[in-house]
Formats: structure tokens, sequence, C-alpha cells
């Protein structure tokens, strides 16, 4: 067990020595690596707090449930008790016509032109709170309301949240394509490293399996190199986006308090830096096992 470890130990260290033995190249392509990561996982973070901004400068969707004109005490009651028990409402307040014309009266100006009304013309109403956000759940718990006894009208302004919902269902999609081509691109660097790295030792290789090595076995050095490329390209990426919002974190908050707001932004969360790093081993190990099955299998001991 303890000589498998130090086997595999031996072949991470050999595969960094390899990947520093050309310095300014080594550096070169994890930067680059780094670079190219950093971008999709940059905008990712940048969506990330962008959710968390329009939560906070957008004001929570409200349904407001217009009652008939005779609705009575009792039906009023029933209400209240119908939209207390409904799991995906947060709360109901209640709005009697006469206040519902005193705040018009106040909020319009209009205190002369409503005294000289003969009767209140505004109905009793009910604004609702949901407990989601979310356009479709919102546009069916205003159907449901509707059917209601004695809701006369359920009227939601859903507008803003279908284009809320629209632009950043635009931006993951865009997120997806950038980090899928970059992906490719990140396989397609390491896939040449590798084989620059197989040309060079390609008299090694053949006099290996002239002695018996097997493929497995020549195959496991340059795995060792396009993972370990790969993962200190994760950690550039990440260290280059958590200097972003270093960088990024006084101005957004001076930009914050001038509109009144506490908003701040949120680095990567464990998860999401593990999920990088990770992905950019995957990378690494994708192209040098591309690479290394491409070019091995024609090294052949003359």
């Amino acid at each position: 067990m303890m000589s498998a470890i130090s086997q595999h130990a031996r072949l991470a260290q050999n595969a960094l020595r390899r990947l520093f033995a050309s310095p300014v190249s080594g550096l070169l392509n994890i930067i680059v690596i780094g670079i190219a990561l950093s971008l999709p996982a940059g905008m990712y973070v940048l969506l990330q707090n962008a959710q968390g901004m329009l939560a906070q400068a957008s004001s929570s969707p409200q349904i407001s449930l217009f009652l008939t004109m005779d609705a009575s005490a009792d039906d009023i009651a029933r209400l209240r008790k119908q939209l207390a028990q409904n799991p995906a409402i947060d709360k109901a307040v209640f709005i009697s016509r006469a206040d519902a014309l005193k705040n018009l009266a106040q909020s319009n100006g209009l205190t002369d032109v409503i005294a000289g009304l003969e009767s209140n013309p505004l109905p009793d109403a009910f604004v609702v709170s949901p407990k989601t956000t979310h356009a479709k759940a919102l546009d069916d718990l205003r159907n449901e309301l509707q059917k209601l006894p004695r809701v006369d009208l359920a009227q939601l302004d859903s507008a803003w949240v279908y284009k809320l919902e629209a632009m950043l269902e635009f931006t993951r999609i865009m997120i997806l394509i950038l980090a899928s081509l970059l992906s490719l691109a990140l396989i397609a660097i390491t896939f040449n490293t590798i084989r620059l790295q197989i040309m060079t030792q390609r008299d090694e290789i053949q006099v290996a399996k002239l002695i018996g090595a097997t493929n497995s076995f020549v195959r496991r050095p340059f795995l060792y190199f396009g993972a370990m490329q790969g993962i200190l390209g994760g950690i550039t990426a990440w260290l280059i986006i958590a200097l972003s919002l270093y960088l990024l974190k006084q101005p957004i908050a001076t930009l914050s308090r001038l509109y009144g707001s506490n908003f701040t932004l949120h680095p990567l969360s464990l998860g999401d830096s593990l999920t990088l790093l990770l992905f950019s081993l995957y990378l690494g190990l994708m192209g040098a096992w591309l690479s290394v099955g491409r070019h091995l299998s024609v090294i052949e001991p003359s």
C-alpha cells in the first residue's frame, strides 16, 4: 500500500518537474488555462451576485384580490382563513374599502374630489405576498385565487418577473456555451502539450516497450502531467476570480451606498471552488488521455 502511494507521489513529482522543465512555456500554458477557465467561472459568480442584487432592488411580487361589492364580513373572514391555510402564500393583508379610499385620497391629493362622491366605489381587497417569485408559479397561484368565492378580480403584475427570468436564462445559456467552447480549447491545449512530450520522449517510449512496458505503464506519467497542468490552471483561475472580486469590492460597495442598498459581492463558495478545481483536473486528464491514446499507438519498438 505504501509503495503504491510513494509510486504515485513520485509520478506526480516527476510530472511537476517536467511541467516546469521549460519554465516560461509551462507557466504560459497554466496562465492561458487559468484565464480561459476564469471567464465562464467569473461570469457565473457575477450571475449569482446579480440575482442577489436584483432580489434586493426589485419589490416582491404581490397579487391583489379585489372582492365583489356585496362581500359580507363572514365572506371576508372565510376568505382570510383560506388564504392563511394556502402553503404558497407568505402573508395576506386585508384592506377595507374605507382604508383604500383614504389611502387613495392621501397619495394622489384627491381629497376634495373624493369628498364629493356619494358612495365609496372601491371594493374590499386582500394584498397577497406569495412565497415564490417564479413567474409560472405566480400565474398558477393567481388563477387559483381567482376562483375563490367573492373574488371579483385577482391581479398580478408579473411582467418584470418574466423579463428577469428571461434575462437570467439567456445569461445561463451564454455561460454554458462559453464554458463548452473554452473546455474544448483547453483540451486541445493539453492534447498538443502531451503530443510534444510524447514526440520528445519517443526513443524512451520505444525502449520501455522493448523491455516489456505496457501501454498503461507508459501512459501514466503523461496522465499525471495533464492532471497537474489542469489543476494548476484551475488554481490560477480561482486566484484570478478572487483578485477581480477583491478589486471590485470597494467600488461596488460605494455604488451600493449611493443607491441606499447594502449589497456586497460574494466570492465563489466552497462547493463552487471545488467544482472549478475538479473540472479543470478533468479537462487536463481528458486532453492527456486523448493525446496519449492517439499518439502512443503509433510508437512501437523497431
